[in-house]
């Protein structure tokens, strides 16, 4: 009888416990954070094309027996671009080339005539390293220029001539595959075809903006 009462307050006591504990109010589960976003960083390599504009400001001269002294030539140019980056680091190794409608040109009176010089287009090849910057590519630039020099004094001749090129600029990530560039370009292709005895030489200093699309 003893065991059986003791059971029986031990049963009772086991349901007020699990009665009580039943009515507690159960505990919110707090929400988990969503995990912050990083952007993967832009990658410089790859091939690209693009657009590129600008002008060019330079100087020319006749040589004899139509000399002129040096004179000023300038004018605009538009062209594409293509190229190809390859990122280590945050150094950038890339290759370009570039072809350009040009209307460089300038003019000097000589011997009661007018000598004039112009290039009617213009390509490069260039080599160009560069150093990234987050999304900023500072980059310096060199290698060969090719295009056309025509003189002019009473007829007129055209040479397509070889020179060099070197200069720099930076490039700025924008969205997606985009990106834009400014830079400098100094360029000589040396002189030109003779008229009448007298070639020119061309020299001019680019200043382009340009626009590219990294696939």
């Amino acid at each position: 009888m003893k065991k059986l009462l003791l059971a029986s307050i031990g049963i009772l006591a086991m349901s007020v416990v699990a009665a009580s504990a039943a009515d507690l109010p159960r505990q919110r589960m707090m929400p988990a954070k969503a995990p912050i976003y990083i952007p993967p960083a832009w990658s410089w390599t790859g091939f690209y094309i693009g657009i590129n504009g600008g002008g060019g400001f330079g100087r020319s001269d006749f040589s004899a027996p139509f000399p002129t002294g040096s004179f000023n030539t300038s004018g605009g140019l538009l062209g594409g671009t293509l190229g190809y980056n390859y990122q280590t680091g945050n150094i950038v190794l890339g290759a370009e080339g570039d072809i350009d409608w040009s209307d460089i040109h300038g003019s000097a009176a000589c011997a009661g005539t007018s000598c004039e010089t112009r290039n009617n287009w213009l390509g490069t090849a260039r080599g160009r390293l560069g150093y990234t910057f987050g999304n900023f590519m500072p980059y310096v630039t060199g290698g060969l220029a090719v295009g056309d020099i025509k003189t002019s004094i009473v007829g007129d001749a055209s040479q397509t001539k070889a020179g060099w090129t070197a200069g720099g600029g930076i490039e700025a990530h924008i969205s997606g595959p985009w990106s834009a560039k400014v830079e400098y370009l100094h360029v000589d292709l040396g002189r030109g075809a003779s008229v009448l005895g007298s070639d020119a030489k061309f020299q001019t200093d680019l200043v382009r903006a340009g626009l590219n699309y990294k696939f």
